[in-house]
């Protein structure tokens, strides 16, 4: 397989509100940019899509002033293809998960409200089916939620898997704000949930899915995807 066509997809959330909190939310920059550059890197076409298409919204709070940017989100903000990109995102419906070799769901809160649908589960089923990585981070798993297995179980059952934690949840106040509980959820499939303490770095990779903990996990994910990339690609 060249360089060249090797195609990857990093899925976006649509959604703005914190619940009823009157707080604004979003995906989080730099658990979308980290990923990005580093398929980049290892010569992907990185396509980007959002759950409504267009512009995608970042959480207010990730957009630091620009001494204070992460390195992989300076990059990202200081290069016209990669924000082109972001302003003109692919709507789900214009996407075939089998035409990708890596999946990745950045998290944010927006994605407790619009992730957890048949769309975004059958673009990673696919995926899934053809051989793909795919990846999450913090509550990016929740779009992994609907995504099954060609056999119908759910694709995240008997895997080793981690997220935001409800502990992390509780601890930053939003039980109960957030539609649901993500690590529940994860282990009502039947996943083998594992976690290390709130806030800190924890990513697990098992075979061709990986999944990091929280914000601070972001660069250890993108380093086990890309690992994972590499060798999926050698056994093909």
């Amino acid at each position: 397989m060249s360089q060249s066509t090797k195609k990857a997809l990093i899925i976006l959330t649509s959604h703005t509100e914190l619940g009823s909190t009157g707080r604004k939310t979003g995906f989080y920059y730099d658990e979308m940019a980290t990923p990005y550059w580093r398929l980049i890197d290892a010569g992907f076409d990185v396509d980007i899509a959002s759950v409504k298409g267009g512009v995608a919204p970042p959480d207010p709070k990730t957009l630091v002033e620009p001494n204070d940017r992460p390195p992989m989100v300076a990059r990202f903000m200081n290069d016209d293809k990669a924000i082109s990109k972001l302003n003109h995102t692919y709507t789900l419906k214009e996407l075939n998960g089998e035409t990708y070799e890596c999946v990745f769901l950045p998290g944010g809160h927006g994605t407790m409200w619009d992730f957890d649908t048949k769309d975004i589960g059958k673009i990673i089923s696919d995926a899934w089916a053809s051989g793909a990585v795919v990846g999450a981070v913090c509550h990016g798993p929740s779009g992994l939620l609907q995504a099954v297995r060609s056999n119908g179980e759910p694709l995240v059952k008997d895997l080793k898997v981690n997220c935001f934690t409800d502990a992390e949840t509780d601890q930053i106040g939003l039980t109960g704000i957030e539609p649901f509980l993500l690590e529940s959820r994860l282990r009502q499939l039947g996943a083998k949930f594992e976690c290390s303490k709130n806030f800190t770095s924890h990513a697990v990779r098992d075979g061709r899915l990986v999944t990091g903990q929280n914000p601070q996990s972001t660069e250890a994910v993108s380093k086990l995807l890309i690992e994972a990339v590499n060798d999926t690609m050698q056994d093909k």
